[in-house]
């Protein structure tokens, strides 16, 4: 037997050698290309948080997405006339009340929450608040009762009224609770507004078909009224208590008063009068405080001012007092505030509000993007010298500039005309407060 040679032996060795080597470096490569693979999944967990699995962490990316879309962007709003901000809420805002004792403010928001704010705290740098919880629902509508021990509200989901009522604790502040039965399901659309007589006799509720329901305070219903304006936009209850009114498709206002005998039983709702003068359909109206003035705002846009302090029984109508102009409200609906001694008149369209003397039917003054989303109550406090909006989590109160000029042109005018020493020194005070008011916010005319 004959060995290999040794050429052909140390070819074969390099061979194997090479071969093996060959190997070696693709299996090194295939294991730092796995390695550096893992290395880069793991500093992306440990960098962003996330797990490995792709699918849970796009679900948590899109969470996280979703959670900054549907975080409110703050508004912040500033004008020279602005006297506070009330932000407690953490939900929009979509209805407040003033007391008739002017010593608080009812505030509802989509957040279950009712708040009760001191309205002495409102020119201060802090606001107190009380909260009343709406359980399982949230209140769209909230109104107090005629002796502030208690308030109705309006809930979403349950279509009905529930009524709280507020107890006085020994440290002066209040506690809520709720009646233990809500009152019966009734109206068939959405309601538009509730209201509570100052008399205490009765409480209304307007639904957004033509139908306004006139209830005791135990919750049975007294009468219902048939609107026939195709549907209703606004209902209201006077300040007097004598009337309910209401506007909607049709270019009026309609007005029907309540009547109870001697002895404060129910008797009929009966037709009183109109306001007739718009050529389009009406957005919304107000009262003055002593019900005998009213004002009103139109699709053609223009607002009006009547005199409704008539003898409807001797066929007696409403007179026309003055009208002005309000493009606004010719695009799009919009709300409408009359001052307690209806000399200034307030439209909140979109996220602005218009202010007007009604005496010249000029604007006088105008605040825009007041809110971050469209207003959704607008009301005088009951002495008119501030004017309170919501519409996202925030009540905004503004002083009544034009309301003061206006005390300082009738003065005027009543000076000229007084007859005695008393007289005029009565009136020379007011107008010298009014103008002493107006110097203090800078919006003094000369």
């Amino acid at each position: 037997m004959e060995l290999p040679q040794m050429p052909e032996l140390m070819g074969l060795s390099l061979l194997l050698g090479l071969l093996a080597l060959m190997a070696t470096a693709a299996v090194a490569r295939g294991w730092l290309r796995a390695e550096e693979e893992t290395c880069g999944r793991s500093a992306g967990q440990k960098a962003n948080g996330f797990p490995l699995d792709k699918s849970l962490k796009s679900k948590k990316q899109k969470q996280n997405q979703r959670i900054r879309k549907e975080k409110p962007q703050k508004h912040n709003f500033t004008h020279r006339l602005l006297a506070a901000a009330l932000k407690s809420h953490s939900g929009n805002i979509s209805c407040m009340d003033f007391s008739s004792n002017g010593k608080y403010l009812a505030t509802c928001a989509d957040d279950r929450t009712v708040r009760i704010w001191s309205t002495k705290d409102f020119l201060q740098r802090e606001h107190r608040s009380m909260r009343a919880n709406v359980e399982l629902d949230h209140a769209t509508l909230v109104r107090f009762s005629p002796d502030c021990r208690a308030f109705i509200v309006w809930l979403a989901n349950g279509d009905t009224l529930r009524v709280f009522k507020m107890a006085k604790k020994e440290d002066g502040g209040y506690t809520f609770t709720a009646t233990p039965k809500d009152f019966p399901k009734k109206h068939k659309a959405p309601i538009i507004n509730i209201g509570i007589a100052d008399t205490g006799k009765f409480i209304m509720t307007a639904s957004s078909d033509t139908t306004i329901l006139i209830w005791n305070l135990k919750g049975q219903v007294l009468s219902t009224i048939n609107t026939n304006q195709m549907n209703n936009t606004h209902a209201a209850i006077s300040p007097c208590s004598r009337f309910v009114a209401s506007c909607g498709f049709t270019p009026d206002v309609k007005v029907w008063e309540v009547c109870f005998g001697k002895k404060g039983d129910f008797q009929e709702v009966v037709r009183a009068f109109e306001l007739k003068g718009h050529s389009a359909a009406v957005h919304f109206f107000a009262f003055s405080s002593d019900s005998r003035r009213m004002a009103s705002v139109s699709k053609d846009g223009t607002w009006k001012l009547w005199d409704t302090d008539v003898e409807y029984k001797q066929q007696q109508d409403p007179y026309l007092l003055r009208t002005g102009c309000f493009q606004g409200a010719s695009t799009m609906p919009c709300r409408l505030a009359l001052s307690p001694d209806a000399q200034v008149l307030a439209l909140a369209s979109g996220s602005s509000i218009h202010l007007y003397n009604t005496r010249r039917g000029e604007e006088e003054e105008c605040f825009e993007q007041v809110h971050g989303e469209c207003i959704t109550d607008l009301s005088f406090d009951i002495t008119g010298r501030l004017l309170a909006s919501c519409g996202d989590r925030a009540v905004r109160l503004f002083h009544n500039t034009p309301g003061h000029r206006a005390v300082v042109e009738e003065m005027q005018g009543l000076l000229k005309r007084a007859s005695n020493d008393s007289t005029r020194q009565r009136l020379q005070q007011q107008l010298s407060q009014a103008r002493e008011a107006l110097k203090s916010l800078g919006a003094l005319k000369k």
